[in-house]
C-alpha cells in the first residue's frame, strides 16, 4: 500500500467498500420480499431465514468495512494536522464498527451498542470534517450532513410508532457515509482538489 499513492489508494478501495457495502444491502432487499422500508430494520436483513440474503447483508457490512481501512490509511496519510488524524482515525473507527453490525446480528448481545456506535461515530465524523474544513465549500456542505443525519431519525420518531421499522433512517445515515467517502472527504475519489 505504501507504493501507491494515498489519493489512488482511496479512490480504489473507497469505491470498493461503498460498492461492497450498498450493494450487499440492496441485494439483501431484492432477495428479501417480506422487507418493509418502514416496518424493518436493515438489521433484519442479517437474521433472515433465507441464508443468502443474511449472508448479502452480513457479508457486505463485513467485508466493506474492511475495505474501508485503508481509505482511513490514505486520510491519515494525507492529514495536514491533528484534527485531520483524527477524521483518519474515526472513519476508521467507523469503518469497523459497520463491519461489527454485520459481525454482530441483530439478535446478538453486542449488535444494539455497535449499530448505535456507528450512528453517532458517523454523525461525530460528519460533523468533525466540516467543522475542520469549514472554510471551503465542501466543508459548509459537510456541516450540514450531521443536521441531515439527526434530521432523518428526528422525522422517523415523529411519524411512526416506536414498533415501527428504522430502515428508513438507516439508509440517510448508509448514503450520507458513502456521499462522503466518494465526494467529501480530504481524498474522496469524485472530489474537485481544488475545492478542498
Amino acid at each position: 500500500m505504501t507504493d501507491l499513492p494515498p489519493e489512488r489508494v482511496a479512490a480504489v478501495f473507497g469505491v470498493a467498500s461503498v460498492v461492497v457495502s450498498l450493494g450487499g444491502i440492496a441485494l439483501a432487499v431484492a432477495l428479501a420480499p417480506w422487507f418493509s422500508w418502514t416496518a424493518n430494520a436493515l438489521s433484519d436483513l442479517g437474521v433472515a431465514a433465507d441464508r443468502v440474503v443474511a449472508a448479502a447483508f452480513n457479508g457486505g457490512l463485513i467485508v466493506g468495512g474492511a475495505l474501508a481501512l485503508p481509505y482511513a490509511w490514505a486520510l491519515w496519510a494525507t492529514a495536514r494536522d491533528r484534527v485531520g488524524r483524527a477524521v483518519a482515525a474515526l472513519f476508521a473507527v467507523v469503518s469497523a464498527l459497520m463491519a461489527g453490525v454485520g459481525a454482530f446480528p441483530a439478535e446478538t448481545a453486542l449488535h444494539a451498542p455497535v449499530a448505535v456506535g456507528f450512528f453517532l461515530g458517523l454523525t461525530l465524523l460528519l460533523g468533525a470534517d466540516g467543522l475542520r474544513r469549514r472554510d471551503t465549500l465542501v466543508g459548509r456542505l459537510l456541516l450540514l450532513a450531521p443536521v441531515v443525519h439527526v434530521a432523518a431519525w428526528a422525522a422517523w420518531l415523529a411519524v411512526l410508532d416506536a414498533g415501527d421499522g428504522i430502515a428508513v433512517p438507516e439508509l440517510v445515515g448508509a448514503l450520507l457515509l458513502a456521499g462522503w467517502v466518494l465526494a467529501g472527504s480530504a481524498v474522496a475519489p469524485l472530489a474537485d482538489r481544488a475545492r478542498r
